[in-house]
């Protein structure tokens, strides 16, 4: 039995051909539903999906544009079924799949679609965001995170409605739920799977999103384990600071300013780590309070 989570803000142009292949690859599951939010189209997005012929669909309706992270906990929170899938409705990701992914559960808390081919690495900056985000995730969670906003993925819903209220409402929501999945110990397998041309415009704003993925990625560490986050700010300093001796040395004239410049660089590592060691502290100690006020 699986709920499958389909968020749309106007994708006319992909959405019926969407719902059709995802309802036929789901005929091999014994209960299913399919729960479109329509995240306030304003194009013929409705119209398609009535178009689309699929029986066993819901239709969620916002009366404005709330975002994508808001669409999915909607979608999550009026399902059925204890299995959620989500999915984009361009046509993106290959219905096709989720019967593989599906194999893992419920072993894996979530199974995760990685994302593979031309497609999924082109893009001048999403790719190098791609990899800052990967090295960030895999420094906070200590496990290895090959696709960290991947939108194909299956999960428990008693798991994710624990993190609701947390939960981005924007694009950054995978990246949000991938860490507290992880981050709490939850098992989480990845799968490969090819990403193709999404039908119609992309509703990302690059620049934007990439800021605020990155911020979220960064809350997440200083709230789980905030001394690995010091500890990165002070060696990244320590480092810094040697380099700039080294540098200083090999100029033809040695630049005071320099010498004393990476001194504070070098001589911060203890304070930031100081500091680091007092926020686990305060971390563990606020986590001992909650456990017994919900005891």
């Amino acid at each position: 039995m699986i709920s499958v989570i389909v968020p749309v803000y106007n994708e006319e142009n992909g959405v019926a051909q969407s719902l059709r292949d995802l309802d036929a690859a789901l005929a091999e599951f014994s209960e299913y539903e399919i729960i479109v939010v329509d995240d306030g189209s304003t194009d013929r997005t409705l119209e398609r999906i009535a178009e689309a012929g699929v029986e066993k669909l819901a239709v969620v309706k916002h009366p404005e544009n709330m975002g994508y992270g808001k669409s999915l906990i909607d979608g999550i929170t009026a399902a059925r079924n204890e299995c959620i899938c989500i999915t984009d409705g361009d046509g993106s990701y290959p219905a096709t799949r989720i019967g593989e992914l599906y194999r893992f559960y419920p072993d894996y808390d979530m199974v995760v679609g990685a994302r593979q081919g031309k497609e999924y690495r082109k893009g001048v900056i999403k790719g190098p965001a791609r990899v800052i985000f990967q090295m960030l995730s895999e420094y906070a969670a200590g496990r290895s995170v090959p696709d960290i906003n991947s939108g194909l993925r299956i999960f428990k819903r008693s798991v994710a409605l624990k993190f609701r209220d947390s939960l981005c409402a924007g694009f950054s929501f995978t990246t949000t739920i991938t860490l507290h999945f992880m981050l709490n110990n939850y098992y989480v397998k990845y799968v490969p799977i090819p990403y193709h041309k999404r039908e119609g415009i992309s509703k990302i704003r690059h620049f934007r999103d990439t800021l605020r993925a990155f911020q979220y990625i960064v809350e997440a560490i200083l709230y789980y384990n905030p001394i690995k986050l010091f500890l990165l700010l002070a060696s990244l300093n320590l480092i810094a600071g040697g380099a700039l001796v080294a540098l200083n040395n090999m100029a033809a004239m040695r630049l005071p300013f320099l010498d004393i410049l990476s001194a504070i660089l070098v001589a911060s590592f203890i304070p930031i780590f100081g500091l680091g060691l007092i926020a686990a502290q305060l971390r563990k100690i606020y986590g001992s309070s909650q456990r017994r006020s919900h005891d």
